[in-house]
């Protein structure tokens, strides 16, 4: 492979997966990726997103089989809680890898 090759898959855009590329959709993804499950009020939080921003962003993911969401009741309060899902695992880790490319080789090394 040329080196010039080299450069245009390195800064390639179109490696990146739309559906995370989303500030709010990143944000959740990286959140369960670290908690493997939280509610919709914890993630919210930590993301610091509003309630509609948040629930559209979500539906996203879901729909993208990123995110598997399930509603129960706590105190007879309705819940939603959030999960990651393998394939969710799988895209965040391939996005990573991705988006560290466009830095180059001695940041690959230092996340390494």
């Amino acid at each position: 492979m040329s080196e010039k090759n080299d450069i245009v898959a390195k800064y390639d855009h179109q490696q990146l997966d739309k559906v995370i590329h989303a500030r709010i959709r990143f944000a959740a993804l990286a959140y369960l990726y670290s908690a493997s499950q939280a509610s919709f009020v914890e993630i919210r939080e930590q993301i610091r997103a509003t309630d509609g921003n948040l629930s559209v962003h979500m539906r996203k993911l879901e729909v993208a089989g990123y995110i598997s969401c399930d509603k129960e009741f706590l105190a007879r309060k309705p819940q939603t809680l959030y999960s990651i899902t393998p394939v969710g695992k799988e895209a965040f880790l391939r996005y990573r890898g991705h988006l560290g490319s466009f830095f180059g080789n001695d940041y690959a090394m230092e996340i390494a």
